[in-house]
């Protein structure tokens, strides 16, 4: 074999070396902890001039205005009585969850093409605020929805699995006009399998052109943020989480999200983002702000499926 057939495999161009030459198509920041938020959406929200939401109450049973139901025609004594209210009515104040952004101006000069440098870091901290809010909705000791359910209102299992009867449960407590059940998705399917075993499978309609499982028409929301086992992303195929069901809208006297109107720096509801300055040693400052809170206009707007196994599987095939 000759020399030059020998060495003939090396005679062109290698793809390390093309590759230099190369534009390479790239994708912006990705961060995979990143979620839907469906609740932030489903929810309705009240916007506030100064940071304060009062909900004011009347004292029901204490102070009744009697209704007249006149019997005959010759009743005519008409009953006396006014409607009270609460004389220190609870007061919601907007909680900040904040972070700083810290960005080297020579980076940024350098290096931002094809994508912003300080666009994709403010981008990528907004949406991690973002996903801290739905938590906080959610779990936040004073306005959380888990910590604010009415005694009255909480819900055991059956069978300790989330099935119909406990999802049928929960909408008796909710009656009027409920909006959404909230659940994580473990829960979600967990619940999926008892209709499928009960021969009766969740109908599926689209919302923001996604498709979600619904129940007697209320939609089963999905979230990380209800945990089980307290974790988002539990290993074990069991665990203990809760199912809500929630009504919203302040004209149904439902659940409330809370945000403060025309902040300063405002790009999205409730969101602040404010530029700090440049300091000795060429590091730019962004302040992120994000404002929220959650109120509960009466008791009956809000129910918990508490303490539900979501480890419950069944083998068709035995049965």
């Amino acid at each position: 074999m000759s020399k030059n057939n020998a060495n003939n495999t090396s005679a062109v161009l290698s793809a390390q070396a093309a590759y230099q030459l190369a534009d390479v198509t790239k994708t912006d920041a990705q961060f995979g902890s990143l979620t839907p938020r469906w609740l932030p959406r489903f929810l309705d929200w009240k916007a506030l001039d100064t940071g304060i939401y009062r909900l004011n109450k009347v004292r029901e049973g204490e102070s009744p205005l009697d209704v007249l139901c006149r019997i005959s025609a010759d009743d005519r004594s008409i009953p006396e009585g006014f409607v009270d209210y609460e004389t220190e009515p609870r007061e919601y104040r907007l909680n900040s969850i904040s972070t700083v952004v810290n960005i080297d101006t020579r980076v940024a000069d350098l290096y931002s093409s094809p994508f912003d440098q300080v666009s994709e870091q403010i981008r990528l901290a907004v949406e991690s605020l973002k996903e801290r809010q739905e938590s906080q909705l959610v779990n936040n000791d004073d306005y959380g929805l888990l910590k604010n359910v009415a005694d009255s209102q909480r819900v055991q299992s059956l069978t300790g699995f989330p099935t119909p009867d406990d999802f049928d449960e929960l909408i008796s407590k909710v009656w009027k006009e409920p909006s959404f059940f909230l659940a994580h998705p473990r829960a979600v399917a967990a619940f999926g399998r008892e209709c499928t075993r009960r021969g009766v499978p969740p109908v599926t309609v689209s919302y923001f052109g996604t498709p979600l499982i619904t129940w007697r028409g209320i939609p089963v929301v999905p979230t990380d943020k209800l945990f089980v086992d307290g974790l988002k992303n539990p290993q074990s195929k069991a665990g203990k989480t809760n199912v809500l069901l929630v009504r919203t809208g302040e004209k149904k006297r439902g659940v409330l999200g809370l945000h403060q109107a025309n902040l300063p720096g405002g790009t999205a509801r409730g969101l602040a983002v404010r530029f700090m300055g440049v300091d000795k040693r060429g590091i730019a400052s962004y302040l992120l702000s994000v404002y929220c809170s959650a109120a509960i206009l009466a008791d009956d707007a809000l129910a918990v499926l508490e303490n539900v196994d979501v480890g419950n599987y069944y083998n068709y095939d035995k049965d």
